[in-house]
């Protein structure tokens, strides 16, 4: 079985070519996992398949245009939202900084990673007003400095509740889950009806 440091320059190329398609918010050291070539060689790939750095991409995604945010004011929404379709799902990018993390250990605040996650809860409800009602969470692992959690919300609904919603949030390091949670957000008029799970 050939390795994939072997295959020749365009198959490895339509391999980094799908994995960023897949995940455009995968970073250059995790493609060098997933590849098994260095970072050089991912940098080198990148640049003749014309993909930007991660954090252009990043910026690419977040200049897209997505719905606009109405239950609170986009400042005090914790992470960058890069995506939001209202009432449906929503993801956003929080990179963990020093203010962030315990100094001894630069591991980071569970504070931080669960209001990421509960504010994107909030954010993707289609309402003036939207608050958490309950929250079920698990802390899959500890988040260290300067890596960045990507929340991904999905609204479902609740038969004969249209005053409340679910919402599922899961956290992302690269490709490993950090954060599951499990909110039920109060919906101020619940004339908006939530259109079936997704």
């Amino acid at each position: 079985m050939r390795t994939i440091e072997r295959l020749p320059k365009r198959q490895r190329h339509q391999q980094l070519s799908r994995l960023i398609e897949e995940n455009p918010f995968i970073t250059d050291r995790e493609l060098t996992r997933q590849l098994k070539v260095s970072i050089q060689t991912v940098r080198l790939d990148r640049m003749e398949l014309a993909i930007p750095e991660l954090r252009e991409r990043m910026k690419l995604m977040a200049e897209r245009s997505y719905d606009a945010v109405r239950s609170l004011p986009l400042h005090e929404v914790i992470g960058d939202i890069v995506d939001l379709q209202l009432d449906r799902s929503g993801i956003s990018i929080f990179e963990i900084r020093a203010e962030h993390v315990f100094s001894r250990t630069g591991i980071a605040r569970g504070h931080h990673v669960f209001a990421q996650a509960n504010s994107l809860a909030v954010a993707v409800i289609n309402e003036e007003i939207a608050l958490t009602a309950t929250a079920d969470i698990r802390f899959v692992r500890s988040v260290k400095l300067g890596e960045k959690c990507i929340a991904k919300a999905y609204v479902r609904s609740i038969s004969g509740e249209r005053s409340k919603a679910k919402v599922e949030v899961f956290s992302y390091v690269g490709d490993e889950m950090v954060f599951q949670g499990h909110f039920v957000i109060y919906r101020s008029t619940g004339e908006s009806a939530i259109e079936g799970g997704i």
